[in-house]
């Protein structure tokens, strides 16, 4: 572990449907199956607050006694330490998969009871290369060995790059997060079909930004996907 004591924010509840809607995705996820403990989520787009709701979904999980890790596996432009005020430079993950540092100085923990995370660390000019690179597999076995209940992995938008379908060989599942009235059928199906040939188990779709005074945009996917619910 990192000796370096992390603070960090939760974020803002904006409703009690929001914190609901947490708990009910939370809820659904353990009810997957005893072989989920590694899930991955990937958004459609940027901003569709996927950071958000992945890290208010590691803290509801470490909330209720679970012993999680939250991995902010945006090297490229993280969300999470703009919004967390975190210097850029801090130790993360782009720096043990370009072997500068051992993988438990980039694990640190929080003020959170139950949460530690590993944040990106500096941007890296080849991300890709990074994920694909012998020391990612490594660093995953090493987290595997920790013994936490769930890691949720933040991954980037996969409707931009290939990341999470990288990433993806570590998770045991994968959800999909799109905005509300944003997201199109045909934008929402070829990610989808990129989540397919990763040969993971699709964990379903979780809507967000969802104006809750209105039905929802997204209702004709359940039949098909299924979803955690509606966040916010």
């Amino acid at each position: 572990m990192n000796k370096d004591y992390l603070y960090l924010t939760p974020p803002a509840a904006d409703s009690f449907q929001y914190v609901e809607a947490i708990k009910t995705l939370r809820t659904n996820i353990q009810f997957s199956g005893s072989d989920i403990k590694n899930v991955l989520i990937t958004s459609v787009h940027p901003n569709e607050g996927k950071s958000t709701v992945s890290f208010s979904l590691a803290l509801a999980f470490a909330e209720s006694g679970k012993k999680t890790l939250y991995i902010d596996a945006d090297i490229r432009k993280s969300v999470f330490l703009q919004r967390q005020g975190i210097a850029i430079e801090t130790v993360g993950l782009s720096q043990v998969l370009s072997g500068q540092v051992k993988i438990e100085d980039a694990i640190y923990v929080t003020n959170i009871d139950s949460l530690d995370v590993v944040l990106p660390g500096p941007v890296s000019p080849l991300p890709t290369e990074l994920f694909e690179d012998a020391m990612c597999e490594k660093f995953f076995k090493y987290i595997n060995e920790q013994n936490y209940d769930f890691v949720i992995i933040d991954s980037p938008p996969l409707g931009s790059v290939i990341d999470a379908a990288i990433l993806s060989k570590y998770a045991d599942g994968i959800a999909l997060l799109v905005e509300s009235e944003v997201t199109t059928n045909k934008v929402f199906k070829r990610v989808k079909s990129q989540i397919d040939k990763t040969e993971k188990r699709f964990l379903g779709v979780i809507i967000n930004k969802v104006r809750m005074n209105k039905g929802s945009y997204y209702g004709k996917y359940y039949g098909h996907y299924g979803h955690y619910g509606e966040s916010g």
